[in-house]
């Protein structure tokens, strides 16, 4: 993104680009999966996260128009601009294949799932790549 239409200060950067994230998830229908990029890192060290948000029935409106129901929301959190180039590859690498599998996963899962809120996310802990299901604490990935 260029620095003009930036929102995130200088020594800020995000890892992945959109271009990242859609050309991984493929030809999804646009109101399956929305995009959002953060300006302020996450204070648990989160760098990609995705949600999944249940139909009315489980969340009980919740406030969220009926279009989001059933779908799949990733967010894109900055890290520190000398961080960016590990945190890209690292993502692009691993992350962004899970990320994929999971969204396709989230979709065709059974209704039981489908019913609740679920959460992946991907964040640089211990100079190492993690993930967390559900809000659950941190784990790391063993990259091949």
């Amino acid at each position: 993104m260029p620095a003009r239409n930036r929102r995130l200060p200088r020594h800020l950067s995000w890892p992945l680009t959109s271009t990242d994230v859609h050309s991984v998830l493929g030809g999804l229908p646009a109101d399956a999966v929305s995009l959002s990029f953060d300006e302020r890192p996450w204070g648990d060290e989160t760098l990609l996260h995705a949600g999944w948000i249940p139909p009315i029935s489980s969340n009980y409106g919740g406030g969220l128009p009926s279009a989001w129901w059933s779908s799949v929301r990733i967010t894109v959190a900055p890290t520190l601009g000398i961080e960016r180039a590990a945190a890209r590859k690292v993502l692009r690498e691993h992350a962004l294949p899970e990320l994929r599998d999971w969204v396709d996963g989230a979709r065709q899962a059974p209704e039981a799932w489908a019913l609740t809120r679920h959460s992946i996310s991907w964040g640089l802990v211990d100079r190492g790549l993690a993930r967390r299901h559900d809000q659950e604490p941190y784990q790391q990935v063993k990259l091949h």
